[in-house]
């Protein structure tokens, strides 16, 4: 006598020691890198939903952005990392406009390894920022910024001055883009009927 029961748990086994099942079953999410998980610990409930709603790969690509830089900060926030850059980027002209290229160098390294500030760059953000669509743009401007400093600071170190000296628009012309996509123009209100002019 046949055992009816025999047939399906032999078809199943097959499938199984094929590999048929597990190529159909979904893969697990990727795991959440851990020093995004000790950043997302500090964030508001709002922010955390947000930033756990960001699809695997941007969050791996913030990550690479804060893994090429070694400084941390323990209590600077991201307006202070930005007058920072303002200052090293200050640096930067003068050391070109006196024809000091270790000067620029310098700055310019300072400026591409700038410190990332406590917590990390996503709640610095506006919440409704927060999404895969806004911060796709950040490595486009990373290396607006960053890699443009880096180049000045190679073009300086050649002796390059006027090459390095036109790396300078390529960074400013960073910080705009991203000021404008993210921070608006410092000093306006939404609590003013009429708005300041420009």
């Amino acid at each position: 006598m046949k055992n009816p029961l025999l047939t399906p748990l032999v078809l199943v086994a097959g499938l199984v020691s094929s590999g048929w099942v597990a190529a159909q079953t979904p893969p697990a999410a990727a795991p959440v890198p851990a020093e995004m998980q000790q950043m997302v610990k500090a964030f508001t409930p709002e922010m955390r939903q947000k930033v756990m709603a960001l699809s695997p790969e941007l969050k791996a690509t913030i990550m690479k952005l804060h893994a090429g830089h070694q400084r941390r900060a323990k209590e600077t926030t991201l307006r202070q990392v930005m007058h920072e850059i303002l200052s090293e980027y200050q640096n930067i002209a003068s050391a070109v406009a006196t024809d000091n290229a270790e000067q620029a160098a310098d700055a310019a390294r300072r400026l591409a390894n700038h410190r990332i500030p406590k917590g990390g760059l996503l709640p610095y953000f506006k919440l409704n920022q927060v999404n895969n669509e806004d911060l796709s743009v950040l490595p486009a401007m990373n290396t607006a910024v960053e890699g443009s400093a880096l180049k000045l600071a190679e073009a300086a170190d050649a002796g390059d001055m006027p090459r390095a000296a036109s790396y300078m628009s390529d960074i400013m012309t960073g910080c705009v883009a991203c000021h404008q996509k993210f921070r608006g123009v410092p000093g306006i209100s939404a609590n003013l009927m009429t708005p300041v002019s420009k």
